[in-house]
């Protein structure tokens, strides 16, 4: 009986590392560097020049399957969005400007100049490792 009890603990002992191992192995965050994707998330702003939507959907897809994955990710994706969403409220408030003696008409083109130029200029510190420009953004998700 005594050696039946010694088996049945190294038995439970090694099942019980086994299972441990596999916590372990199941917890673990893998975070990778992807500048790359990081630059593509920006670029895909510009698909409202060339799709007419998608500059909000698009890189807010990304950002949000990706934020845990792939390092920088979260400041750049939040950096993303805040800056379309401030371009939605330069327009926003662009329209009713135009009966201003045209003035909305200059917010109109200021805000597609800029919405064309900043994704492109993130997209080339991205892909060298930098922080993105916050030019003419309001940060709503900090």
């Amino acid at each position: 009986m005594r050696v039946c009890n010694i088996f049945n603990d190294l038995y439970t002992n090694k099942m019980n590392h086994q299972n441990q191992s596999k916590m372990e192995v199941i917890n673990q965050k893998v975070v990778r560097t992807d500048n790359t994707l990081l630059a593509v998330t920006h670029l895909t702003q510009l698909l409202s020049y060339v799709t007419g939507f998608g500059s909000l959907i698009v890189p807010l897809i990304i950002w949000l399957s990706s934020k845990d994955k792939v390092e920088g990710m979260n400041e750049h994706g939040k950096a993303i969005i805040n800056f379309q969403i401030s371009l939605i409220l330069y327009i926003i408030i662009s329209i009713p400007a135009i009966l201003l003696l045209g003035l909305g008409i200059l917010g109109l083109i200021g805000a597609g100049i800029i919405g064309f130029i900043l994704p492109i200029v993130n997209a080339v510190k991205a892909a060298n490792g930098e922080s993105p420009s916050h030019f003419m953004t309001i940060r709503f998700i900090a």
